[in-house]
């Protein structure tokens, strides 16, 4: 019989024990060649099986007759902390994922990921396998199980892990308790930003994070790295982390992000993870208050220092300004309005095949990571572990992020206000008119909602010391009452029109109330959601439920994706919907807001199907979250810059979001709008009491386009 395709995801299960146990509520276990133990157990084998191997299901696994070259991957030990943006680990993995994709058979990948699963880095390993079944063709209609279930030391404070630890070893399956997490296990309120540690530390914002970076991987085989648009992608996913980011703190009373641009001050903010490492019983190191970056040097021989990172900086704004970068042959290339942005995502991020100079233009992006995740111990004199930026799964949870990202963000800004403002005639629809918009919730006109509500999250997958049965942790998480969008548009043609319809939303004051500015406002704009319709000639009511969003992901599915559920059922519909699980959770789409009203401006804009479309095949599975995550084997399904139409610097004379839709500012007598574009002001009120699970789904059944 043929290997089950799903068996290959088991080897997520409690990865840091060995491949013979059985794992999963099936019990299923590999039986793998002598020579893929660990050289320690080779001459146990007999004995090992006997005491643990007591599997209903045993996956037999074929031995290779030749192994890859693995001497770059082995430099890593097997219990090593494990950072991607260090540049010799990037590489050893990207050698890993390419000899997962090279394999010809599903057994070869098989056999090959189980030979690694014992020998490897267990970090490395789980990250490069993750990324090739989302690639390889024979696996990447697997849905993988979610992070915090594989390494549940990533997202859970150690104190948890130590009472699941006692609760498994002393109480059977039906006597444990589920296990409260504290809201305020990494800090308490006299640090500010701990006001916002909900949403930093959020398990399916870390989730989504982690996710997108093994669908868009920056190291490995070309044909998982070269995707359409990828640099524009990097640049327009983290973007819009920001401008969601930036709208939570002023709902908590916290100024805009500040970026960090002066690298030899202190660090301010400080950060404690309380979070255990994976491979060895020390924490994640923290970042007390006041530390400066200094020059890294990780032993035996990597070094950079922080004027490396200035260089390159320095480079990449000359580039910006002078309209042109230089490749690796000296040939100068125009950062065009099409392919400019796509061009500096893939520099910035020093993707490793599509960089066109990184030898010149450097890796700012992921070595400013490693020198802020390593500057507690610059030089390894302490054999400290890297701190939480350097891992792609934990980095969202530390304030620093944010302000590096903002200073990535706006070298991207910079560029996008080299280009010309968009015209009437790129923003304008004609004949199309949005005559009013309502926003609805629980019959409330323009009123959202949030609250807080819990999760149980079930441990026992990702536990070495686990023998069986669940052990679950409860945690508080924001979610907000679904809400209906009803957009009334007027054709005025006597044709049949198609649109796309883009939904933004912003806050209308900043720290101190005052109205925002037309330039600030836009860089805060969240996009809410984005689809096609059909406009049939005259008045048309357009209707579209808020769990629809372009961006959102449902976190339910995420977390019931595990390998037993799917041998259970590989053809469930609602297993197969979100095998991508890229996007946003679709618990965090909507800012906190405040008890009494937090303000906001819903922007609606129909946009000429024409210029947006994009001539393909229509996917057939992983739909789910393009606009940040795009269509799988597909080109990103717009033709427009993403962010359009607030990507760009507006029109002369633009002071408000109000005067954007003029349409023309130059004639001060004519006070007409764009009819194809509208704004509606929206309230956000916080529930601040805990809710069931069951008040999400506030909106009317009505229906959507």
């Amino acid at each position: 019989m043929p290997t089950p395709k799903y068996a290959i995801l088991y080897l997520f299960l409690r990865p840091t024990e060995l491949i013979i146990k059985p794992k999963g509520e099936q019990k299923v276990g590999f039986d793998i060649p002598v020579s893929y133990w660990p050289e320690r157990y080779q001459n146990k084998r007999d004995e090992l099986l006997g005491r643990f191997c007591e599997c209903d299901t045993l996956i037999p696994v074929k031995e290779m007759e030749y192994l890859p070259d693995f001497t770059i991957p082995r430099q890593l030990g097997r219990n090593d902390s494990f950072s991607i943006f260090h540049p010799k680990h990037a590489k050893a993995a990207a050698v890993l994922i390419e000899a997962f994709m090279n394999t010809e058979t599903y057994e070869d990948f098989l056999s090959l990921a189980t030979c690694c699963r014992e020998q490897m880095n267990i970090e490395m390993f789980i990250y490069a396998l993750s990324v090739a079944i989302l690639h390889h063709p024979d696996t990447k209609d697997l849905p993988l199980p979610p992070l915090c279930h594989i390494f549940p030391q990533k997202y859970f404070d150690r104190s948890v892990i130590a009472q699941a630890r006692e609760e498994a070893t002393l109480l059977g399956e039906t006597s444990r308790e589920i296990i409260e997490i504290r809201e305020d296990f990494t800090a308490t309120d006299l640090d500010e930003e701990h006001r916002v540690a909900y949403w930093r530390e959020d398990i399916g914002v870390n989730l989504h994070h982690w996710h997108w970076h093994l669908v868009y991987p920056f190291a490995g085989d070309p044909s998982v790295v070269d995707k359409d648009r990828r640099g524009e992608l990097f640049y327009y996913m983290h973007e819009q982390i920001m401008a969601r980011y930036n709208c939570e703190r002023l709902c908590n009373r916290l100024n805009r992000v500040k970026r960090f641009v002066n690298w030899h001050e202190p660090i301010l903010e400080g950060y404690f993870s309380n979070l255990d490492s994976v491979n060895t019983s020390r924490m994640w190191p923290a970042r007390p208050t006041g530390i400066p970056l200094k020059e890294v040097h990780q032993p035996p021989d990597f070094y950079f220092d922080i004027t490396d990172l200035e260089r390159w900086r320095d480079r990449i704004y000359d580039a910006i300004h002078s309209g042109y970068v230089i490749d690796n042959n000296g040939k100068h290339v125009r950062l065009t309005e099409k392919d400019g942005i796509d061009i500096l995502g893939n520099i910035i991020e020093a993707v490793t095949t599509l960089s066109i100079n990184s030898t010149f233009y450097g890796n700012v992006h992921n070595l400013g990571h490693l020198a802020i995740c390593v500057c507690h111990d610059p030089d390894y004199r302490y054999k400290q572990n890297f701190g939480v930026m350097g891992n792609q799964a934990t980095a969202m949870r530390d304030p620093i992020f944010y302000r590096w990202h903002a200073f990535v963000n706006n070298i991207f800004i910079e560029y996008k206000n080299t280009l010309p403002a968009y015209s009437k005639e790129q923003l304008e629809y004609p004949h199309i008119e949005v005559e009013d918009i309502e926003l609805t919730t629980n019959g409330q006109p323009n009123i959202l909602n949030t609250f807080f509500t819990t999760r149980e999250i079930d441990l026992s997958q990702g536990l070495a010391f686990a023998d069986g049965g669940p052990i679950k942790v409860r945690y508080t998480h924001l979610d907000y009452v679904r809400f209906t969008y009803k957009i009334v548009v007027n054709n005025r043609d006597n044709a049949k029109k198609k649109g796309t319809v883009r939904i933004f939303m912003a806050p209308q004051q900043n720290e101190r109330k005052e109205p925002f500015g037309f330039s600030m406002q836009k860089t805060l704009m969240i996009e809410m959601d984005k689809f096609s319709v059909e406009i049939p000639p005259g008045q048309y009511a357009i209707k579209r439920e808020s769990n629809k969003s372009s961006v959102t992901v449902s976190i339910d599915r995420i977390f019931e994706n595990t390998p037993d559920n799917y041998k259970t059922n590989p053809n469930d519909d609602k297993s197969n919907l979100d095998i991508c699980k890229c996007g946003w959770p679709d618990n965090m789409l909507v800012p906190k807001g405040t008890v009494e009203g937090f303000p906001m401006d819903l922007f609606v804009m129909v946009s000429d199907y024409s210029g947006d479309l994009v001539e393909q095949d229509e996917p057939t599975g992983c739909k789910v979250a393009d606009s940040y995550c795009g269509l799988r084997d597909r080109k990103y399904p717009d033709a427009r810059p993403m962010g359009y139409p607030f990507d760009r610097p507006a029109q002369e004379g633009v002071e408000t979001l109000a005067d954007f839709l003029r349409k023309d500012m130059k004639d001060t007598k004519n006070k007409e709008n764009m009819k194809n574009m509208k704004i509606q002001k929206v309230m956000i009120k916080f529930m601040d009491n805990s809710m069931k699970k069951d008040a999400r789904s506030g909106s009317e059944d009505t229906g959507s386009t």
